[in-house]
């Protein structure tokens, strides 16, 4: 009997988790909106803006699997309320007028830190709401909301700041967390952490060692594997191009956008995103195989254009096609989990993950670097071009890995 997402939201936990992860992923985007305008208004530099940017990439490399494990110590709605909370309370601290930059991004990394266990939280709560297949679709369903919030949080994020400020903003997105909060209070059941017989102390080495082991292992395997270190190469791709996110205020300065300008803009890519996962799911799975080089040029081809510092309008659409083309990583990312062994599949992404969220930081504050010796639209062209170049290279390589399987798995 098939599962329909119908059934999916017809569990009131799902329905619960679903609202919650929207209203606080599109709050966390006002926030963003706000201190990438506050960091250029303060400081003019698209270097500090950028910087400051990718900083919110850090707590995923390294919170993640340091304070994910609490969510498996504690009652996980405890979790993810008490995380609520804490967000909110850091960044109603980060809308205090006049708060020193170091301060505000220091509270910034360590807002993205404490969303780390509820995050993880979340997934295990919603793995015990829904059995099996009815599981596959609530992902699913989780994914696609996490684009669409960042949409709506971007694009209303920049309106809020051009209307009320950055504080307002800031302060909404704080409001968020507790909505959020009182959601799961009133929506999700309370279980019993998961029973353990080892200390605390010995849970927290062993996350430290099993994240140790899995970087390792999961390099070698990786290294061994033709196919899997072209797919590996394909997600770091993605460090060129999310460099518009860095990039946005600054780069709108520059052709004479507002704050409105920043949040359309930083809504661009992810709206192609969602568009181009609708569109890359219809295609057969050869197709989309053969596709993964091509998109993942494509997917920074239209940085290469902002050199001419195009309107609004034009570059909004030049972004939302590179998002559109980014969606490469849905099939890339199948890809992956049919190439690596089951027993192993936890150490490959353990490695695939940390690449791809330190290629995403890096390629952020080095767009944000260039663009302090050059202009933004420059910086942008300049990492566009790079990024095609590697992304050739990256496609390359999977070709060559592809046709080298018997032709019973190529397809």
């Amino acid at each position: 009997m098939s599962v329909t997402y119908r059934q999916v939201f017809q569990v009131g936990e799902f329905r619960t988790l679903f609202v919650s992860m929207m209203v606080s992923v599109t709050g966390d985007q006002f926030a963003r909106v706000a201190l990438s305008l506050l960091i250029f208004d303060r400081t003019r530099s698209a270097g500090w803006t950028a910087v400051t940017y990718a900083l919110t990439y850090l707590p995923s490399v390294l919170a993640g699997p340091l304070l994910s494990g609490l969510a498996d110590r504690w009652p996980r709605r405890r979790v993810m309320i008490v995380a609520d909370l804490l967000r909110a309370a850091l960044v109603a601290l980060m809308a205090i007028p006049g708060l020193a930059l170091p301060i505000a991004v220091a509270l910034l990394v360590l807002v993205q830190a404490a969303g780390a266990p509820g995050n993880a939280a979340r997934a295990a709560t919603a793995a015990a709401a829904l059995p099996d297949e009815q599981y596959v679709l609530g992902k699913g369903a989780l994914d696609t909301i996490v684009q669409l919030s960042q949409v709506v949080g971007f694009a209303t994020g920049g309106a809020l700041v051009a209307g009320a400020g950055p504080a307002t903003a800031l302060l909404s997105d704080g409001a968020s967390f507790l909505v959020s909060a009182a959601v799961v209070r009133l929506g999700v059941r309370e279980r019993p952490a998961p029973s353990t017989t080892v200390s605390d102390a010995a849970i927290q080495a062993g996350v430290l060692a099993r994240w140790r082991r899995d970087l390792v292992d999961g390099s070698r395997l990786v290294a061994r594997t033709p196919k899997l270190r072209s797919l590996v190469a394909l997600a770091a791709v993605a460090g060129f191009y999310v460099s518009v996110e860095g990039l946005a205020a600054p780069y709108a300065a520059q052709i004479g956008g507002s704050a409105d300008a920043v949040g359309v803009l930083l809504a661009a890519s992810p709206a192609g995103a969602v568009l181009g996962m609708a569109l890359i799911t219809r295609l057969r799975p050869q197709v989309r195989s053969q596709l993964l080089g091509p998109l993942a040029i494509a997917a920074c081809v239209p940085l290469v254009m902002c050199l001419a510092r195009p309107r609004l309008a034009v570059t909004a659409v030049l972004w939302l096609l590179s998002g559109v083309a980014s969606a490469y990583h849905l099939p890339a990312s199948a890809e992956f989990t049919l190439a690596v062994p089951d027993h192993r599949r936890a150490q490959a992404y353990g490695l695939a993950a940390t690449v791809l969220m330190t290629s995403q930081g890096l390629g952020i504050a080095l767009a944000g670097l260039a663009a302090t010796v050059v202009a933004p639209s420059a910086a942008l062209a300049g990492t566009g071009g790079l990024g095609v170049v590697a992304a050739g290279l990256a496609g390359a390589a999977w070709n060559r890995a592809r046709r080298a399987l018997p032709a019973e798995q190529a397809g």
